[in-house]
């Protein structure tokens, strides 16, 4: 019979700069985030902060959703209702819809916008083509 051992693995973690190097995300913007309440970071002993791979996740959320102009506001009202726990499904779900609409209509009014410039462009004889 084989004993199973019963030592837990633990998690890998990472530092700030590893972080900053891994999202594009600056150590003063992750810094930022955790002093507004978007990350709870755990520290060591010596009061370094230790990312896990579950924030590394929420800073690329993060990310993405700043990418789209989504408020900081908004942001936290998200996780907010993410640390409120299985019963706040639905109202994550209307803020994440209302914010996708939000996208797509700035991504009609950015190809009208750009189908101008391309007008322009050719109309100056140049071309869109790279």
């Amino acid at each position: 019979m084989v004993a199973v051992s019963t030592i837990a693995i633990e998690e890998q973690t990472f530092t700030i700069a590893e972080v900053a190097e891994k999202t594009g995300v600056s150590a003063h913007a992750l810094r930022y985030y955790e002093r507004i309440g978007l990350l709870e970071v755990g520290r060591q002993a010596s009061g370094h902060r230790r990312f896990t791979g579950h924030d590394v996740d929420r800073v690329v959320f993060i990310g993405r959703l700043r990418a789209t102009a989504m408020p900081i506001r908004e942001i936290q009202r998200y996780f907010a209702l993410v640390a409120g726990g299985p019963g706040t499904e639905d109202e994550r779900l209307a803020l994440l819809q209302a914010h996708h609409a939000t996208v797509r209509a700035q991504l009609r009014d950015l190809e009208a916008a750009l189908d101008a410039i391309e007008h322009k462009i050719a109309r100056y004889g140049g071309s869109c083509s790279p």
